[in-house]
């Protein structure tokens, strides 16, 4: 009887009927989902899943740091510090360039003009020669000794003698290559004469690309 199945009488007192028998049974069954080894085994499989998604996401981070390591592995060391001075007649040195994409060009680094004709470039000279180009590549000049440091850093030949006359009859011949060096000041390729304006655009945006996403930012 329905009276039957809805009454429980205190324990020790019960009377097991069948009724009484299903109803125990149904509670005990409906009660097992929580019993302390399920809860266990559910605790473990939470803290499992925790430890295996870190373990994962240790390993996804290592990756990209390994793949961004390997960019560097095997490349030219080029560049280096140096300290010159602007055709606005400022102080400019590396540090300015980092945080871009840079072209180096012989005397280009991105927009910076850099001379190897410390002689008869002055700074006056470098501001009326730069007049002719894009407003935004800044000249910059040294001393004979801070422009060779510079070149060999930059792995730049030139040819200007150490002790040339301003006012001499002299040419000077340098390197034909051109760098690209990203953000960090680090060296990314070189393109020579028989490189095309095509192929230069599709590697500067493979390493934009790839820089990007391997540091997640935008330069």
């Amino acid at each position: 009887m329905l009276s039957q199945v809805g009454t429980r009488t205190p324990l020790g007192k019960e009377n097991p009927t069948s009724n009484q028998i299903r109803f125990w049974r149904a509670d005990r069954a409906t009660l097992g989902v929580f019993t302390p080894k399920a809860a266990a085994l559910f605790v473990a499989t939470g803290i499992g899943l925790y430890y295996y998604f870190q373990h994962e996401k240790q390993k996804l981070l290592e990756q990209k740091q390994k793949k961004l390591e390997s960019r560097t592995v095997g490349r030219a060391h080029v560049g280096g510090p140096f300290t010159l001075t602007s055709h606005e007649d400022k102080p400019f040195s590396d540090k300015d360039l980092l945080g871009k994409w840079n072209f180096e060009y012989g005397n280009i680094f991105q927009s910076v003009f850099i001379s190897v004709d410390p002689a008869r470039d002055t700074v006056l000279q470098m501001k009326r020669y730069l007049s002719d180009f894009h407003p935004r590549i800044i000249g910059l000049r040294g001393d004979y000794a801070t422009i060779k440091n510079v070149c060999k850093a930059y792995r730049v030949y030139f040819s200007t003698p150490p002790d040339a006359d301003p006012k001499g009859d002299y040419l000077v011949d340098h390197s034909i290559y051109v760098y690209l060096m990203d953000p960090k000041g680090q060296f990314v390729e070189a393109f020579g004469q028989s490189t095309t304006s095509e192929e230069v655009v599709e590697r500067v945006k493979k390493e934009i690309a790839e820089y990007e996403q391997e540091t997640g930012r935008k330069v």
